[in-house]
């Protein structure tokens, strides 16, 4: 894909989460982590700030866990690859509810820019498929994105897994609170149960 038809990751990630209702965010490490703050923290984010690689299982466990409300994992390349053998269990287990984006720049933004595998060899979607996730796409457009937004809402038609191709930009970090109690205690909140 030419530089020009790249998306920026912000609009993005605003867009899948315009209307994200009940949904229950995981942000990977990163960059992801700082756009989903960005689109405007609620209760329902839970923000990985060091598991690098865990953030498809945490989304599993938690919609193991809650599977009458729509997951959504949002996180980079880097840290999907990492994490590749999540897909497996994934597919494996199948949760209706469960929605996986990586946000794809070819780059470990997070340690100085070095290319990642998806910049020559790895796809991504092709692995996603391979792994038994039958909803695996790349994401293209503003419009794609606008679509699989609605179809992370659908908690029996998953699980959904998207690549979209991004920007390199380095935007302004948006922080969140970084106290993993805090956090963890307002989701529980959130979805009703009482504190750890």
């Amino acid at each position: 894909m030419s530089k020009a038809n790249l998306l920026d990751r912000r609009s993005v990630v605003g867009s899948l989460l315009a209307d994200r209702r009940d949904a229950i965010v995981v942000g990977g490490l990163g960059a992801s982590t700082y756009d989903i703050a960005a689109a405007g923290d609620h209760d329902r984010n839970l923000y990985l700030w060091g598991a690098m690689g865990g953030a498809v299982m945490i989304g599993l466990g938690v919609a193991l866990a809650q599977p009458k409300l729509p997951v959504v994992v949002i996180t980079g390349d880097g840290e999907m690859l990492m994490g590749m053998g999540s897909l497996a269990t994934v597919g494996l287990q199948k949760p209706g509810n469960l929605s996986i984006v990586v946000l794809d720049n070819e780059i470990y933004g997070e340690t100085g820019g070095q290319a990642s595998h998806t910049a020559a060899t790895v796809d991504l979607v092709g692995v996603a498929h391979s792994c038994g996730i039958a909803d695996a796409r790349a994401l293209a457009t503003m419009a794609e994105i606008e679509g699989f937004a609605k179809a992370m809402q659908d908690v029996a038609s998953g699980p959904h897994f998207a690549s979209v191709k991004i920007d390199h930009a380095n935007l302004e970090r948006v922080l969140s609170s970084r106290d993993g109690q805090f956090t963890v205690t307002r989701i529980r909140s959130a979805l009703g149960f009482g504190p750890i």
